[in-house]
């Protein structure tokens, strides 16, 4: 959504002698209420204007916005939603800039979320980083991550949170960023959270009977402590394809594809079946981890079925 300028809306305000206009952050949102947090590091409760509503637009935590302050016992009200970066619809946050894609040895890693998660993040030019968590109980698997996703030019980092070990490169990564972690529940983004902020929250313990973690986190918040800014979500461990997202388009978000196409026999090619396909000859020479296409593959077909049910 756009709006007015700040400068302009604040000259405004002081033309009409109503409260001057301010810049923030949303940084929390719970029942109609937000929490924004101006540059000077002061948080205002506030409510948002009806229009936003009769508009079908909802502010999220993330957004930058123009509001007017609390004046006595009346309530401040965000003005306006200033143009985001990025936007994610579930868990329901804007402007992200960095997206730190979260696996562990248990729960299994489900690398069909990784490629999803990836997909997401360069679709909305997030720079991604995958951490491989728990690394002490299986010290290999930060290498075969590595090795599926170094030709795609993702960064991958592995550390314990548990022990503190690696936390320093992470927070490396994550200086001058606003950071959102996703992944299965139990891998131990809120504990990493806690490890570089020292914010306490809410950590679950992973089930013995069936290895799955358990979701602690229940509202969206967003973290600024220790110089780092960090989007604590519930549910960024289940992503759908984007509806509007049609199948052949779905390899242009694989960087470790592209390079190969021009090479392919037909064009478009969707990497499928397709005879003298340059990307499943790369796979097969080892260029391009074999499961990762396998995965792509999948990815397609389920796009290709979603996209014919739209006429159904």
């Amino acid at each position: 959504m756009c709006c007015r300028a700040p400068r302009a809306l604040r000259l405004a305000a002081m033309e009409t002698g109503e409260a001057e206009v301010t810049e923030g952050r949303i940084i929390e949102g719970r029942g109609g209420l937000y929490t924004v947090r101006d540059d000077k590091g002061q948080p205002y409760v506030l409510r948002a204007k009806k229009k936003f509503r009769r508009e079908n637009i909802r502010p999220l935590v993330g957004d930058q916005v123009t509001f007017i302050p609390p004046q006595g016992e009346e309530h401040g009200w965000i003005e306006e939603i200033l143009p985001r970066r990025s936007y994610c619809l579930r868990p329901p946050v804007a402007n992200i800039t960095q997206l730190v894609i979260t696996i562990a040895p248990e729960p299994a890693p489900d690398l069909m979320l990784v490629d999803k998660l990836l997909l997401f993040a360069f679709g909305q030019q997030i720079e991604p980083v995958i951490v491989v968590n728990k690394m002490d109980l299986a010290p290999a698997l930060a290498q075969e991550v590595k090795n599926a996703y170094d030709s795609a030019g993702v960064k991958v980092l592995a550390l314990s949170a548990v022990r503190g070990e690696g936390l320093d490169a992470l927070k490396a990564v994550m200086t001058g960023q606003i950071t959102c972690f996703a992944g299965q529940s139990g891998v131990g983004k809120s504990t990493l959270i806690m490890g570089l902020t020292g914010e306490e929250l809410v950590t679950g313990e992973i089930s013995q009977k069936i290895k799955r973690g358990k979701q602690t986190t229940r509202h969206i918040s967003l973290i600024e402590r220790q110089g780092l800014q960090v989007l604590d979500t519930p549910g960024f461990n289940l992503l759908d394809l984007p509806q509007e997202l049609k199948p052949e388009e779905i390899c242009l978000y694989y960087p470790d594809f592209t390079e190969f196409f021009r090479n392919c026999r037909f064009a478009p090619c969707l990497h499928d079946q397709e005879p003298d396909c340059a990307v499943d000859q790369a796979a097969r020479e080892g260029r391009i981890d074999a499961g990762r296409l396998a995965r792509y593959r999948d990815m397609l077909r389920q796009a290709q079925e979603k996209w014919r049910e739209r006429y159904d």
